[in-house]
Formats: C-alpha cells, sequence, structure tokens
C-alpha cells in the first residue's frame, strides 16, 4: 500500500541524463522509423526524462520552459499508446497559435500513421470542425472554451479518452481558464493517463494535480526562472518619453529579426504604425485580431517579408518562431515570469540572441524582481533617474501624505539626493 502523501507525490525526482538516442527510450520501432526520417536522433533533456516515464503509463508533471520539445515528449508516448491501445489522445492548450502549432508538430510524427487529427480552436469556422469531429480523430488538439463550447453540444464526448495532455498549463490559468478546466477533467474518463507540462507550478496547478492526476511522477528540467542560455540580457533606464526614440535606434542597430514586446493591443496598434510610417517592416499580433489575421501576421514575420513583430504576452509563449535575434520589452511585463517566456523567444536551438527591455524611472522594483527570479545581475544603464518630488506643505495638524515614507515626499525605497540631467 502506498503511503506517500500528495506532497511527497510530487517531490521532484533527480535522473542523471545519460548520452542517450530516442532509440534507447522504449519507443515503437515504427515511430522511431518516422522519427530517424525527420533526422531526429537525440532526444532533447525533457523528452530523454518524460518518455520512458510516460511508456509506462504513468500521469507526469513535466516543468520545462517553452521551446524544450515538450511537444514530442507528450506526443510520443500518446501516440504509441494510441497505436496499441486505440481510444484518443486529447491535448488542451491555452491559446490558437499554440493549438495550431502542436497540431503541425504532431503531424509529423502521425504521418506515417494514417490517424485523423483535430483541431478545435476559437475563431474557426464550426463547420468545419464538425467535419473534422465526424471522422472519428484519434488525435484532438483543442482550446478550452472551444472544447466546452462543443462538450454542451453533445459534438464532442470524451469517453474514448485514453491520454489527456495539458500543455502550457500555468498561462491556462493566467488567462482564467481554471473553471473550463476543472469541467474537461471530470468529463473525462477517470481511467486515464494524464500528463501536465508548465513552465511554472503556482499553487493552482498544485491543487490540481493532487486532485485529478494519480501518483505523478514530477519531472523538472529547467526550475522557474531559468533563462537560455546564450541571451544577452541588457536594461536601459528612460523616461517614458524618451523610449520610442531608443526603440527606432535599436531598430536600427540591430538588422535581424525583431520581436517588440507591449503591455496592450492598443499600444501594439499604435507603435507598429509608427514604425510603418517611419519606413520599417513590421507586422502585430494580439487577442483583438481574427485567427486568420494573426496566421498571416505570424506568416510575414517567419518568412521575413516583415522583420519586425509587435506583440502582446499572446506571443510570449509557445510559439516557435526561429531566428529571432533580438527581443525588446517595451514595456515591462506584469510578472517576473513572464519575462523569462518573453526573452527565450530568441537564443533557441542553441543559437545566440539578445534581449533588451526599456524601463522607467519609477520600475526600480520591477527589475529587481526580475532579477531575483533569474538569480542573476542585469546590466542596467540608468539614462534616467527618479526625480525627486517636492516636499508638500501641509496644513497644520495633517498627518503624513500618500507617498512611500511619512512626510518624506518620495517613494519609498529611493534615496533623497537629488541629481540634474
Amino acid at each position: 500500500m502506498n503511503t506517500k502523501t500528495k506532497e511527497e507525490q510530487l517531490t521532484p525526482i533527480e535522473v542523471q541524463l545519460p548520452k542517450v538516442k530516442f532509440s534507447d527510450l522504449g519507443i515503437n520501432p515504427q515511430i522511431l522509423k518516422t522519427l530517424q526520417g525527420l533526422n531526429l536522433d537525440t532526444p532533447t533533456p525533457i523528452q530523454c526524462q518524460a518518455i520512458p516515464v510516460a511508456l509506462k503509463g504513468s500521469d507526469l508533471v513535466g516543468i520545462a520552459q517553452t521551446g524544450t520539445g515538450k511537444t514530442f515528449a507528450f506526443g510520443i508516448p500518446m501516440l504509441q499508446k494510441i497505436i496499441s491501445e486505440k481510444g484518443q489522445g486529447l491535448v488542451i492548450v491555452p491559446t490558437r497559435e499554440l493549438a495550431l502549432q502542436v497540431a503541425e508538430s504532431l503531424k509529423r510524427i502521425a504521418k506515417d500513421f494514417n490517424f485523423n487529427m483535430a483541431t478545435i480552436i476559437g475563431g474557426e469556422n464550426m463547420g468545419r470542425q464538425l467535419f473534422s469531429l465526424r471522422k472519428r480523430p484519434q488525435i484532438i488538439i483543442a482550446t478550452p472554451g472551444r472544447l466546452i463550447d462543443h462538450l454542451k453540444r453533445k459534438t464532442i464526448r470524451l469517453d474514448q479518452v485514453k491520454t489527456l495532455v495539458l500543455d502550457e498549463a500555468d498561462m491556462m490559468f493566467d488567462l482564467g481558464f481554471t473553471p473550463q478546466i476543472e469541467e474537461i477533467l471530470r468529463q473525462a474518463p477517470k481511467e486515464r493517463q494524464t500528463m501536465l507540462f508548465s513552465a511554472t507550478m503556482p499553487p493552482e496547478i498544485a491543487r490540481l494535480t493532487a486532485n485529478h492526476l494519480k501518483l505523478p511522477v514530477r519531472i523538472e528540467v529547467a526550475p522557474q526562472g531559468t533563462t537560455a542560455k546564450n541571451v544577452e540580457q541588457e536594461v536601459f533606464v528612460l523616461r517614458p518619453s524618451e523610449k520610442f526614440s531608443y526603440l527606432e535606434k535599436l531598430i536600427k542597430e540591430n538588422a535581424g529579426s525583431i520581436l517588440v514586446f507591449v503591455r496592450t493591443r492598443y499600444s501594439v496598434r499604435d507603435i507598429r504604425k509608427k514604425l510603418v510610417s517611419l519606413g520599417h517592416n513590421a507586422t502585430e499580433i494580439h487577442s483583438n485580431l481574427s485567427l486568420v489575421q494573426r496566421r498571416k501576421s505570424l506568416e510575414s514575420f517567419k518568412s521575413k517579408r516583415n522583420r519586425i513583430m509587435v506583440a502582446t504576452d499572446v506571443a510570449a509563449r509557445g510559439l516557435d518562431i526561429n531566428g529571432i535575434e533580438l527581443v525588446i520589452n517595451y514595456d515591462l511585463p506584469d510578472s517576473s515570469p513572464d519575462y523569462v517566456h518573453r526573452i527565450g523567444r530568441t537564443a533557441r536551438a542553441g543559437k545566440s540572441g539578445k534581449a533588451i527591455s526599456l524601463a522607467t524611472p519609477n520600475q526600480l522594483k520591477n527589475i529587481r524582481d526580475i532579477e531575483s527570479l533569474i538569480k542573476m545581475t542585469l546590466n542596467v544603464t540608468e539614462h534616467a533617474k527618479l526625480e525627486a518630488i517636492p516636499q508638500r506643505k501641509f496644513s497644520r495638524g495633517r498627518r503624513g501624505n500618500n507617498f512611500g515614507r511619512r512626510g518624506s515626499g518620495r517613494p519609498a525605497g529611493f534615496h533623497s539626493r537629488r541629481k540634474r540631467f
């Protein structure tokens, strides 16, 4: 009888990575032949550790950053299970772009098995999806909201699901999909294999894992905050009015593909229009675009027709775009983990890259939070510093003010010495 507590069951396992090949992992010879045809011989660390565990049928929690090969880490065991046991595989992802990318990757390894595959996402014609579902697909890739729509319409049943995968789980929780995920897990068969992959392990995911996974093995190949090895990171502190001019300066100094992150879709449009008016080839991507528009934007950036893409955090996770030489955080992200996801768009597949963040003087704490997460000191150049705020005069009897330290007239955490610029 297993007496481990749920917390003990999620303790990371330590695995010494041997020099192995896909042929050493117990993979079906037919799948190995397909991998060889794709010139794939050596698994990534997450594939090396996750595939043998998943092939045994164990539930699994994989902690790894985007771009580490997670799709094949769950796709190969799922494909092998379908070959041997029939049934369906279901992959839940947070965004439409990631769903399309996962489908494209899975088609590469399933192409020799005559499998039907359905991609169920919002923003796409419902009739086309119903047509693909009538073919009884062995693999379904879906976003949570659209899958719930089909479940309510009774156009999808989950009773044949043998393997269920939650990919980029932390992003799904960030986007507010918790109720949908819970409902999907309730409707899926109790006797199934569940694999969850995430870049971080917030409390919500730990609770879901404890409630819905059976004695899961936790595999962690890159702790939270791990950044790509070959990314050169810099921060420039500027006045808000100086940021766009500095952005244009960086674009002129760097000839390769550039991904610019901003906070809101309105800023995306504004900055792209300004860049285009200055003669730069720029496209945009954000949640307010239709699926067709987002596909065209991504394709134009991937094909280098537009060397600049201005984006919200919808492009920070999951998208596999090769050759991005520079990531610019025009706005710092709202949370420190998003910084790691953003700069992970460059320096992929062993290549080098650069990430430059444009901060304002009142964001020094945000920079320190990022440094604390990634466990390194960033190269910060302060072109501007926080101006001291003149002390207010209050009428007698009034105490304190709205700032950090009583009577200081300045936000807490900054030195009182004032400098001119």
